[in-house]
């Protein structure tokens, strides 16, 4: 599976965060396997825009799309309860 580049602001968010060892050791187990039962991967409502997340850690979730059938776009990182 592919995974597109994050943008600027995804990166400066994990950093602000102080995300990104846990992105690093999250994003592995979502390349090997996007339902890892690890990464707690849901689709979100409404179900027909086919948006996912999956946990970063307790408090943080991405956002995700697929671009193709292969490829994913990270869309956002944010705080799973606000």
């Amino acid at each position: 599976m592919k995974i597109l580049p994050l943008h600027s602001a995804l990166e400066r968010y994990l950093q602000k965060h102080r995300l990104t060892r846990r992105w690093q050791k999250q994003l592995q187990l979502f390349e090997q396997n996007w339902r890892h039962t690890g990464l707690r991967t849901e689709m979100l409502e409404p179900k027909e825009l086919r948006i996912y997340s999956f946990r970063v850690d307790l408090q943080y979730r991405a956002v995700f799309v697929f671009a193709d059938k292969e490829t994913v776009e990270i869309i956002d990182i944010n705080n799973h309860y606000e």
